[in-house]
Formats: C-alpha cells, sequence, structure tokens
C-alpha cells in the first residue's frame, strides 16, 4: 500500500522484507529517505537503525510508548510515526524529511537554506554575508548540516568533533552553540539551528 502510495507521488521505491535484507539493500545503494518497521523478522528495526549512518529514517510503529519514541529519536531516527496513521500524514512527514536534505552540488561544497559551506577552504557564507565561525563553530554547524534532519545528541556532538576541537567540552558546548547560532541570525536575522528539550540539537526546518 505504501509503495503504490509513494511511487504514485514520483518516488522510486525499493523495499526489504526483513531487517537483514534492509542491510543488504542498503549496502549497495543509499536511498534519500528511510521508513523502518520495527517489526520486522530477522533483525529488527531497533537493531537496524543503528547501522544506518548519512540517511534520514522515519520510524514506523505501532509502539506508543513515549520511552520508546525518545529512545528511537535519540539513537538516530529522524522522525517517529505511530500506526494507525494516515498516509497524508506520512507524505507530508517525508517531505519535510527530504526537503530538509542537504544539497551537494559539489564535493567541497554544503548547503542548507542559504547557507553555503565550503569544506576546502571552510568558509561559510549565508547570501552575500561571509560568517567568520571559530574552529569549534565549524565542526558543529558542518555536523549539523550532515545531518541536517536528524537531532544530533550532545554527547554524539562531542564525541565527533572531539579529535578537531578538544577544547569544546560538554560545559562549553551550550556557549558554543550559542554563539554559533547569534552569527547565524546576525547575517540573515533568521534562526537556523534549533534546540530540541532534553536531546539536542538540529537544524530548524525550513
Amino acid at each position: 500500500m505504501l509503495e503504490e502510495a509513494l511511487t504514485k507521488e514520483g518516488y522510486r521505491v525499493s523495499h526489504a522484507y526483513s531487517g537483514t535484507e534492509a542491510l543488504f539493500v542498503l549496502s549497495g545503494s543509499k536511498p534519500d529517505l528511510v521508513l523502518l518497521d520495527l517489526m520486522l523478522p530477522g533483525l529488527n528495526g531497533e537493531e537496524v537503525l543503528p547501522q544506518i549512518k548519512g540517511i534520514p529514517v522515519i520510524i514506523l510503529s505501532a509502539k506508543t510508548d513515549i520511552d520508546n519514541k525518545v529512545d528511537l529519536l535519540l539513537g538516530g531516527a529522524a522522525d517517529y510515526v505511530t500506526k494507525p496513521f494516515h498516509t497524508k500524514e506520512l507524505l507530508a512527514r517525508i517531505a519535510v524529511q527530504l526537503r530538509n536534505s542537504v544539497i551537494t552540488p559539489a564535493g567541497s561544497i554544503m548547503a542548507f537554506d542559504d547557507i553555503i559551506l565550503n569544506t576546502d577552504t571552510h568558509i561559510v557564507t549565508i547570501g552575500t554575508s561571509k560568517v567568520k565561525l571559530t574552529r569549534t563553530e565549524y565542526a558543529i554547524l558542518k555536523l549539523l548540516m550532515q545531518n541536517p534532519a536528524q537531532i544530533i545528541t550532545k554527547s554524539r556532538l562531542l564525541d565527533r568533533i572531539s579529535e578537531d576541537t578538544p577544547d569544546c567540552t560538554e560545559n562549553s558546548l551550550k556557549t558554543h552553540i550559542s554563539h554559533l547560532r547569534a552569527k547565524l541570525r546576525k547575517a540573515r536575522d533568521k534562526d537556523y539551528i534549533e534546540a530540541v528539550w532534553g536531546i539536542g540539537f538540529k537544524m530548524k526546518e525550513i
């Protein structure tokens, strides 16, 4: 049913009937988005999710327990849709995730909304304005832009940027992000990063 609905919307769809098959499919291709059911034969959805890297994942599940939802969002899921759901709602959530995906016209260029980040020169611009960032601020922005639809937890942020920015600690992270948000806001008078209370940070939906 979902494959038919998605195909009608113009999406190209691949499917897998088990968690093991899903990982096999993903080993040979990188889709723009994954719809992941938790109740899968073989490896279940909770076991598959940590192995999906760099792709937004929307969880589909009949589980309504809030702790389960939080654990999966912390574990890397971009969104969580509870069954039963209306197809229109799912299509809207898919559109949001794809709309926020990073555009990479060239290997050294990353873009989100009107932010352009050059990974070769480490130059960040918004429109015609060059945004001067510290090494730590740049590392944080790059990680968030690489995963624009996902909530990045504080611990994951610290872990991923620790090699390049040893000066960033759990106590100073909030200050670094606050300064980064202020610099981006000053360039275009809009917020590009949002805090997800109790979890972490993500790029703000356009």
